[in-house]
């Protein structure tokens, strides 16, 4: 029989892990689960009703049953070719940057040898560069998986009850590192309206100019009065996507990419630098812009802490901004904040530090599907508790 998993959580302030479902046979544990899941609703549901509700989420929230692929398996595709061996090709690779395969095996560490070969051999290596050729085909493809109809039951349920917020508050800001539509397709088969920085008209182009639209709804008397439609959501693609193709005159078309012609950052070190061009420039200024902002909740889940470049505006903006409240769920979030793991994210120890210190930073022990699920639906409250939250809230605020 397979043990149940048992979902935790951290508070501010502590290092006691809270636990929201038990399989213990005995009454008071369950009853302190049923208590501290109670909790952990109320603050998810006050966060959800602050004025800026920003997410950050990673490959995390594709894997599994949605069927995409992890590093590890773009490491297989990539050198493999969905074989047991590696191929001759990844293997005069190996040899041409210097990459000992046997030690360790990062997809990301081994393109990231190939760019910087390629940049200090300006003629290039013929096959590093059918190589690398090779590996952005591989992720093209891998990240273009279709999706069956029973799976994105993670996605829906999120992205239904967080673009359930109130329209007088700003819109859900959904930045993603993904390639993958899952958001996209989630979002359509819903009815949910996404803003995602792409024309309302064909051929779709991009132009940062439309993450500043907004969609109302106008009376059918043709008075003045109108109202913010509800249902739609910001969706800012940090890394590109698999449906962007950049054309010889540099502009972004929404339509199936191929390998030469994709507008997205390959798993590289290089990510870094690349996120300073366009239109990556315009979606990173739109990130770190959300963290600064008073009065905001960042939601981080299937996130790693892995980019650099995303990781450090977070420690910065917990530091700096004291209206800023960061929930982070992941699967072992547990064992990253209390074992002595090797291969993590060094800014697990840093934000473990500033949740103890006080700063406002919780962890959820969760998948994606998990976390989804445990969002409040706002819609389901009665107007008597939704009257009760309202005056809690206020009475919070003073």
């Amino acid at each position: 029989m397979t043990k149940e998993k048992i979902i935790k959580y951290i508070t501010p302030n502590s290092s006691d892990w809270k636990p929201i479902s038990s399989e213990a046979a005995d009454g008071n544990a369950k009853n302190d689960a049923i208590k501290n899941r109670k909790a952990l609703n109320e603050v998810l549901l006050s966060s959800m009703q602050m004025q800026n509700l920003v997410v950050l989420s990673g490959c995390g929230t594709s894997l599994g049953e949605d069927g995409g692929p992890s590093m590890a398996n773009l490491w297989e595709l990539c050198t493999k070719g969905g074989g047991v061996e590696y191929t001759d090709e990844a293997k005069a690779v190996f040899k041409a940057v210097n990459y000992d395969e046997s030690n360790k095996v990062n997809i990301e560490e081994l393109l990231s040898l190939c760019e910087a070969h390629l940049q200090l051999n300006p003629k290039g290596n013929p096959k590093v560069c059918e190589f690398v050729e090779h590996c952005k085909k591989e992720i093209l493809s891998a990240c273009s998986f279709e999706k069956k109809d029973n799976f994105l039951s993670g996605h829906k349920t999120f992205i239904h009850r967080l673009s359930r917020r109130r329209t007088r508050d700003s819109r859900l800001k959904l930045f993603t590192t993904n390639y993958d539509t899952c958001f996209e397709e989630a979002a359509g088969e819903q009815g949910i309206v996404i803003i995602d920085g792409f024309s309302f008209s064909r051929p779709r182009l991009y132009d940062p100019r439309f993450f500043d639209y907004d969609i109302v709804r106008r009376t059918s008397d043709e008075s003045d009065i109108q109202t913010y439609l509800e249902g739609v959501f910001q969706l800012f693609k940090l890394h590109g996507s698999v449906n962007w193709e950049r054309d010889s005159s540099g502009n972004i078309e929404e339509k199936d990419a191929t390998p030469q012609g994709a507008c997205m950052i390959f798993p590289a070190k290089g990510k870094y630098q690349q996120s300073y061009i366009q239109p990556h420039l315009e979606l990173m200024a739109r990130y770190l812009s959300a963290l600064r902002n008073p009065n905001t909740c960042l939601f981080v889940t299937g996130f790693g802490f892995n980019d650099d470049h995303l990781a450090e505006p977070i420690i910065s903006a917990i530091r700096t901004n004291p209206y800023l409240k960061v929930i982070i769920s992941d699967p072992s979030a547990e064992k990253y904040l209390d074992d002595e793991t090797d291969n993590i994210s060094r800014y697990w120890e840093e934000l473990k530090a500033l949740s103890q210190s006080g700063r406002d930073v919780w962890f959820i022990n969760g998948t994606f599907q998990e976390f989804s699920d445990l969002i409040p639906d706002l819609k389901s409250l009665t107007p008597a508790e939704k009257l009760a939250k309202n005056i809690q809230n206020l009475s919070g605020a003073r």
